[in-house]
């Protein structure tokens, strides 16, 4: 049985607004990668018809945006109505999914954008991977150097300040997307395994 040699498939369907957001795109393929995915980055105010095909192609399909007043960008909103093809045919049903983002506060209401996205998911009959982490930087001997410093469950979630560039995304916030992109695709590759031993 040569199953498991099968790469997994992962999209990471994301909006960046300055440039924040897709480094942090970029590390979720990184760990895709990494865990032996097949990773594609698709950028969903300039997505093509090929690109969708690819969405629809792919075991998993990781949403990213930055939060701005309070949810995820317009342009993602703009992607995710147009899903709603997708959604009369259920053709992303029991897909896994994923998600992070990126705002300039601490909190930011960033967990509205993550459950934005795990609502999204949930129409489409996805099936959600949380980050699988505890929360860092919560006690004396912890440090803003943890992975996910920021405390967040539901995805990865990362700060950067204002009046910076993307160069200044906090490493810690770059590891933590690392992290879920790898435990996507190992999710992927199990849901794949199973699915093929079941047939």
């Amino acid at each position: 049985m040569t199953t498991h040699a099968i790469a997994p498939v992962v999209a990471i369907a994301y909006h960046s607004g300055y440039g924040h957001t897709a480094v942090l795109a970029e590390a979720v393929r990184t760990g895709a990668v990494q865990a032996g995915a097949e990773a594609h980055l698709i950028k969903v105010d300039e997505i093509t018809e090929e690109e969708w095909a690819r969405l629809d192609a792919s075991d998993a399909i990781v949403f990213g945006a930055p939060t701005y007043m309070g949810t995820a960008s317009g342009a993602f909103h703009v992607f995710a109505e147009a899903t709603s093809k997708r959604w009369f045919g259920l053709d992303w049903q029991d897909k896994l999914a994923a998600g992070f983002t990126n705002s300039g506060s601490k909190s930011g209401d960033k967990l509205h954008t993550l459950q934005f996205f795990q609502i999204l998911a949930a129409q489409h009959g996805m099936n959600w991977v949380n980050l699988g982490l505890h929360p860092g930087w919560n006690s004396s001997t912890a440090s803003e150097d943890d992975l996910n410093r920021l405390g967040f469950f539901a995805g990865a979630a990362a700060q950067t300040n204002t009046d910076q560039g993307p160069e200044t995304v906090h490493k810690a916030d770059v590891a933590t997307a690392e992290h879920l992109g790898r435990r996507v695709a190992e999710t992927a590759r199990v849901f794949r395994a199973g699915r093929l031993a079941a047939a």
